[in-house]
């Protein structure tokens, strides 16, 4: 529970959105004391991805837990989507 709220806060750094709302974090597996992410990225290179792994990573590590990222990239209805927020949402960075 406490691992699931800390990462609906976490914001993108560019777009006023969260990583939920922009579909980057895309799922959350819990199993004990490791968390598993998938991270899911509109293109395969995307400049601030390591700040954005960073981003889920630390607030879990701080929390006592083990987390694993795994990458995927969005699909083209997901990447609309995206792409949409971020036009309304931008505010640099």
């Amino acid at each position: 529970q406490e691992v699931r709220q800390t990462l609906s806060r976490i914001k993108h750094p560019a777009i006023d959105h969260t990583l939920i709302d922009l579909g980057i974090l895309k799922d959350i597996t819990i199993r004990n004391d490791k968390v598993e992410i998938t991270l899911a990225f509109p293109f395969p290179e995307v400049p601030i991805k390591d700040y954005l792994i960073n981003s889920v990573q630390e607030p879990i590590k701080k929390l006592g837990a083990e987390i694993e990222v795994k990458i995927d990239i969005m699909n083209d209805e997901e990447r609309q989507a995206f792409l949409a927020m971020e036009k309304k949402s931008w505010k640099g960075i």
